[in-house]
């Protein structure tokens, strides 16, 4: 058994700590995994991609079209671009968020309308405003936690060890804000 996850999203979104709890989750298992991370112009803006493999024995860390499980988007252009990855029985979640990316700045692209509407009719996407739930929390940084709690329902670990890892991985002054953020997804 090894189990794909994808998580997408726009340089300065959190990809890499939500990352590195998925794989903090994964080794407190007792899991095998292997994790990839892809940046591409992440500091401008660009799209960030991290494969998260884990099983009783994974020899790569890259996940191949249509092979993830879970697909986490922390935007709706970046689900889009990377729905083929996802098995037909597999899940995206997605952030119902807009961030344009360069070409649509300067005019030489349009943002896709529709896009959650869309991936709907061929996939299983459970979408989340994830901005709006953490505004509520009163810490926007979190939604990437909020997020991870939602597609934590669709991995097989206790609630209890999700909170045992973020306390691990988070700065400590953000340990208790995480912790909430993540059992707002996780309720959702």
């Amino acid at each position: 058994m090894v189990k794909n996850i994808m998580i997408v999203g726009v340089g300065g979104q959190g990809t890499l700590l939500t990352s590195r709890i998925l794989g903090g989750i994964t080794l407190h298992a007792g899991y095998d995994v292997k994790l990839s991370e892809v940046h591409g112009m992440a500091q401008r803006g660009g799209s960030v991609v991290t494969y998260v493999r884990y099983g009783d024995k994974v020899n790569e860390p890259i996940v191949e079209e249509g092979q993830a499980d879970v697909l986490i988007a922390f935007e709706r252009l970046e689900a889009l671009r990377y729905a083929h990855f996802v098995k037909k029985d597999g899940v995206i979640i997605v952030n119902d968020q807009r961030i344009d990316p360069m070409p649509v700045v300067i005019g030489a692209a349009e943002y896709p309308e529709n896009i959650i509407e869309n991936l709907k009719k061929t996939r299983n996407v459970m979408p989340i405003d994830a901005m709006s739930e953490a505004r509520k929390l009163g810490n926007t940084r979190t939604f990437n936690v909020i997020i991870l709690g939602m597609a934590a329902k669709h991995m097989d670990f206790a609630v209890e060890d999700w909170l045992e890892v973020i306390e691990k991985t988070v700065p400590a002054k953000t340990i208790e804000i995480n912790k909430k953020a993540f059992l707002a997804g996780y309720e959702m």
